[in-house]
């Protein structure tokens, strides 16, 4: 017996070119807070580089807050999706190693929104933003267990708290050394990126 399947509604010219707008504001929005962070970031530079006018941005992100949100919620979900893309069969500390490599990769390449300070109204944003905390804790559960089972199997200091180490891993996504060194000139990216992995897996202790 032949089944008959429904069609798929296609998506109207409209709302595609409302998915394309959003995704390149949020894109020059994640660009801008890289290079400069949220306190620094503007409504109007936004608006400007993407093109349209002010009024027109508000109507897809109400405040600057929702703005630098979505940009949040946009690398969680990078991030989740590297994390998703790793061989499951690799051991936990060489996950851990290309999380850290690419997030730090990601910085350089000037594709990593800064961190909201404690203080900004950015991060009280992002405390009541549903999406962002669902991605957070999505990563955060799977860098914790990997943490976890690295200790368990001795590949890494049982000493630590995991919760520590895990802050640490996060903590790499907004060196500062990494862009004093860039700037030094000495090394190249990948070196950087080498070099600061080492500092952080191996520490600084002769071996």
């Amino acid at each position: 017996m032949n089944t008959v399947t429904a069609p798929v509604p296609k998506t109207s010219f409209k709302a595609q070119m409302l998915l394309a707008r959003e995704e390149a504001i949020v894109q020059t929005v994640n660009r801008l807070l890289a290079e400069k962070g949220f306190e620094s970031m503007t409504v109007d530079e936004v608006a400007a580089s993407v093109g349209i006018a002010k009024a027109s941005l508000y109507k897809h992100f109400p405040s600057k807050e929702d703005l630098a949100a979505a940009a949040m919620v946009r690398i969680m979900k990078r991030t989740q999706d590297f994390l998703d893309s790793l061989p499951a069969a690799d051991p936990p500390m060489t996950k851990l190693r290309a999380v850290v490599r690419w997030t730090m990769e990601v910085q350089l390449a000037g594709e990593m929104p800064s961190l909201p300070h404690q203080n900004s109204t950015l991060r009280a944003a992002l405390m009541n933003n549903r999406a962002y905390l669902d991605r957070l804790m999505e990563v955060s559960n799977t860098l914790g267990g990997w943490i976890q089972v690295a200790q368990a199997d001795g590949a890494m200091s049982s000493k630590l708290p995991a919760i520590v180490v895990l802050y640490t891993l996060f903590a790499r996504a907004c060196d500062p050394v990494l862009e004093f060194l860039k700037v030094g000139g000495l090394y190249s990216d990948a070196q950087i990126v080498e070099l600061v992995l080492s500092t952080c897996f191996d520490g600084l202790a002769a071996r």
